[in-house]
């Protein structure tokens, strides 16, 4: 089978994998060693070890050189900073030091620099396994209102789901905040902008491909205010809510010197306690604001590769998640990571729990955070499991490169052996990778261009 799409009547079966890996935790879920069938976007059947599907099937998928798991899912990132990885000024530079010094490089985005970032970021995702992405674009410099319009038509483009949020800022410098005043915007302008993407573009149910979060940035760079009112329209117009919180321990400083208070106080104080809001990054957490956050079902987006770059710290992710808070894996900014490789941030989230907690930390946590747990922190119950009436996002990865010679479990391999490429990408029952590649997509011209762009935003 060569063709990019599954047309909608048509019973595919993705037969016989080497290996795989359903994410599928509920009591008593069935065998997938015999593959899966793919029927009107959704996952029709499971089938065991040895069995044929139980009906008829159009088509047929040999899976037996590759394993198979669910489409990975990104939970935080900031598509527009693959613009700026590894640049030499801040490529040794803690989180405060390292914003100083990009928020006014970032101040320059033009419109196509944000569409050729976005384009790069969701292509690098979609090529290392991932298919379902939440993005957080928080900066809006004069002649980018339309920077989350963008986002979507890129998306929709490549067939990737996205949550993608209407990020915003409006502490600046001026006030004591730590981002210059020309990418802060006031209250009013990103309010009736986020009710405007919310109505144009939001999706609700299963199978959504768009939806829309709101997003302040952070309690440096935003007023309480915009906190507050930002959990209100939320919930007025039932989205999701997302911001960093607890990356640093300068950011639990700025807390206490502001408001006066810990992080997880503040963020309740603003409304924000609640399973309606995920957080990216999540670190630095006492005992009992880990019991809160899981009493209250709030996520974290934990960001392993990112947290190791700038030196952050350790989520306690295995503890949050036991505590009853949903957590996913985020590949954070390409400034910061400096990739956007999902599945590299599963094996980096596996290595980074394991220095916490030890070495018996299972392969297959990794990789659950990386899909239901991801899922679940999006507030999306269709995704991230493969099982009947799930979409059918997956990844089918080979094992036939140097790398893999020798390994035994093939699921373990994907993580323990580097896996950082997937040779099929399907996405609600379309295939969006084949044969390690993007049909359709001129990677060699967007890299061009795309690369000749960053060398002008850092050039001024």
């Amino acid at each position: 089978m060569t063709s990019t799409s599954v047309s909608t009547g048509t019973r595919t079966w993705i037969r016989n994998p080497l290996g795989v890996f359903t994410a599928d935790d509920s009591p008593g879920a069935p065998d997938a060693r015999g593959g899966i069938v793919v029927e009107g976007g959704v996952v029709a059947e499971v089938v065991a070890a040895g069995a044929e599907p139980a009906t008829p099937v159009d088509e047929t998928f040999d899976a037996s050189q590759h394993v198979l798991t669910p489409g990975l899912i990104n939970t935080h990132h900031h598509f527009y900073q693959t613009l700026t990885r590894a640049w030499g000024p801040v490529a040794d530079a803690p989180l405060f030091p390292w914003l100083q010094r990009l928020y006014p490089v970032w101040a320059r985005l033009t419109p196509r620099d944000h569409e050729l970032a976005t384009t790069v970021a969701l292509a690098e995702l979609l090529l290392s396994g991932c298919t379902t992405a939440a993005d957080h674009h928080y900066v809006f410099p004069a002649g980018l209102d339309d920077a989350i319009d963008i986002q979507v038509a890129a998306v929709r483009r490549l067939g990737m789901r996205a949550t993608l949020t209407r990020g915003s800022m409006t502490l600046g410098q001026d006030d004591g905040g730590l981002p210059p005043q020309s990418v802060v915007q006031d209250l009013g302008t990103i309010l009736a902008d986020s009710q405007r993407l919310v109505e144009t573009y939001h999706e609700r149910g299963a199978g959504a491909q768009v939806q829309i979060a709101l997003a302040p940035c952070s309690p440096f760079s935003v007023t309480t205010d915009a906190m507050r009112e930002s959990a209100a329209l939320a919930a007025a117009l039932d989205v999701r809510l997302h911001t960093h919180l607890a990356e640093t321990i300068d950011e639990e400083d700025f807390c206490r010197e502001r408001f006066g208070m810990r992080t997880v106080d503040y963020l309740e104080s603003v409304g924000w306690l609640t399973d309606r809001a995920w957080l990216g990054h999540g670190i630095h957490f006492d005992d009992e604001e880990v019991r809160r956050l899981g009493a209250a079902g709030t996520g974290v987006a934990h960001c392993p590769t990112s947290n190791m770059r700038l030196a952050s710290g350790i989520a306690r992710a295995v503890e949050l998640e036991d505590a009853g808070a949903p957590v996913g894996l985020g590949v954070d900014g390409s400034a910061s990571n400096d990739a956007s490789t999902m599945v590299l941030e599963a094996r980096q989230a596996l290595y980074l729990q394991r220095l916490r907690y030890g070495a018996d930390i299972p392969v297959a946590r990794a990789l659950g955070w990386g899909t239901r747990g991801s899922a679940r922190v999006l507030g999306r119950d269709d995704v991230g499991v493969l099982a009947v009436g799930k979409q059918a996002d997956l990844a089918l990865w080979r094992l036939d490169e140097l790398r893999f010679s020798g390994s035994h479990d093939p699921v373990a391999a994907l993580l323990l052996c580097g896996a950082d490429r997937a040779d099929r990408v399907m996405v609600g029952g379309a295939w969006r990778v084949v044969d390690g590649a993007v049909p359709d997509l001129d990677l060699g011209a967007l890299v061009a261009e795309h690369s000749a762009a960053a060398r002008r935003l850092v050039a001024g």
